[in-house]
């Protein structure tokens, strides 16, 4: 049976998964590896939401503060035996409903041309591609999106 926790970057299992992680993405970036993963810290990251299949952590992602009405989301990865199985939909769904909880307006984020996996589900969540943002501005393989979490008052 899948549940989603919340939590925070201390959890042992959601820093697992993101070791998981940090070695697919060495694999995938390449050379370009180091620029990225300055950007990818685990300081500060309050808002974490851990995937289980029973009691193993099988997906993660994050939030954290990008404006006074952004939430940035961050360390989205499922391991590969789970995805295609709508679970990356489900963490980034309740990462939306926290930030919607919180008071953020929006959810931004950074992925590459080299996560075409990504790419399909921010598209298929409702994001919208935006000019790349903060040190992403002039790289050539950053894709940044956007999504309105609730309309303007």
């Amino acid at each position: 049976m899948f549940r989603l926790t919340r939590t925070d970057s201390k959890n042992e299992d959601f820093r697992e998964l993101i070791d998981e992680l940090d070695e697919e993405l060495k694999s995938r970036d390449g050379a370009d590896h180091p620029f990225y993963a300055q950007f990818n810290k685990l300081d500060n990251i309050k808002y974490v939401i851990v995937a289980y299949d029973g009691d193993i952590p099988v997906g993660c992602g994050s939030i954290k503060e990008f404006s006074k009405e952004a939430m940035e989301l961050k360390r989205m990865y499922v391991q590969p035996a789970y995805r295609g199985k709508g679970m990356a939909s489900r963490i980034l769904v309740e990462l939306e409903n926290w930030a919607v909880e919180l008071k953020f307006r929006s959810c931004v984020l950074e992925t590459g041309k080299r996560q075409p996996e990504a790419v399909a589900l921010y598209n298929k969540n409702g994001y919208q591609r935006v000019p790349n943002f903060g040190a992403y501005k002039n790289d050539e393989n950053s894709i940044c999106f956007e999504k309105k979490l609730k309309p303007d008052e």
